[in-house]
């Protein structure tokens, strides 16, 4: 079984971090219920050079270590992994990231899991030839029976593998978007994507 998992507002409460960094450097006041947009700049209503400057902020070792886990991933993972699931945490932070999300992960138990950077968004911060960044011609060499993620601007990357089951973790910012097709499934919590990873023989959803 394999599994491709996205960081941020799957394993980790990232945007509600944003929320308290926006109000804390900006003074603004946008509850997380009304993060609709998956383009923070414009959820929350911010200048390009506010947005760079909340980016590095939010990018710091300290603050990507300070994020809190999504209630039930850990325990969910680390269930798979006893298994012997092969389980790939593939994330859009750029390489800049990566110390700090490897140890985010090896603290919170997740020290079995595999870390790749992807350039999912089109940034230019990406290491070149690291062990941990993945290139797109790669990543789509590869293949996984579940994935897990809340990003709409991310489901481009499942359109080649045609069985995959997509759980997408409801968030404000996707509430509003239509899933492609019958491989996707919104789901509420880690509970329900641990009783879906247990029945693999039902597809589609």
């Amino acid at each position: 079984m394999n599994i491709y998992i996205d960081f941020d507002d799957c394993l980790c409460e990232t945007a509600k971090y944003f929320v308290n960094l926006v109000k804390n450097m900006y003074g603004k006041t946008v509850p997380y219920e009304d993060i609709r947009f998956f383009e923070l700049q414009k959820s929350f209503d911010l200048t390009e050079s506010q947005y760079e400057e909340m980016m590095i902020e939010a990018h710091k070792p300290e603050a990507l270590l300070s994020f809190k886990e999504t209630v039930g991933a850990v325990d969910t993972v680390n269930g798979w992994l006893d298994k012997g699931y092969n389980v790939s945490i593939i994330t859009g932070r750029p390489s800049i990231a990566y110390e700090a999300s490897r140890e985010w992960l090896d603290v919170h138990g997740l020290n079995r899991v595999k870390l790749y950077c992807l350039n999912k968004y089109g940034r230019d911060s990406f290491i070149k030839g690291s062990e941990f960044n993945l290139e797109l011609e790669d990543y789509y060499k590869m293949s996984f029976d579940y994935a897990i993620e809340d990003s709409p601007a991310a489901f481009k990357f499942f359109e080649h593998m045609k069985d995959i089951k997509v759980m997408v973790i409801d968030r404000p910012w996707n509430k509003g978007c239509e899933l492609p097709n019958n491989n996707y499934k919104r789901c509420y919590d880690w509970n329900t994507i641990r009783e879906i990873v247990k029945k693999p023989d039902s597809k589609p959803f």
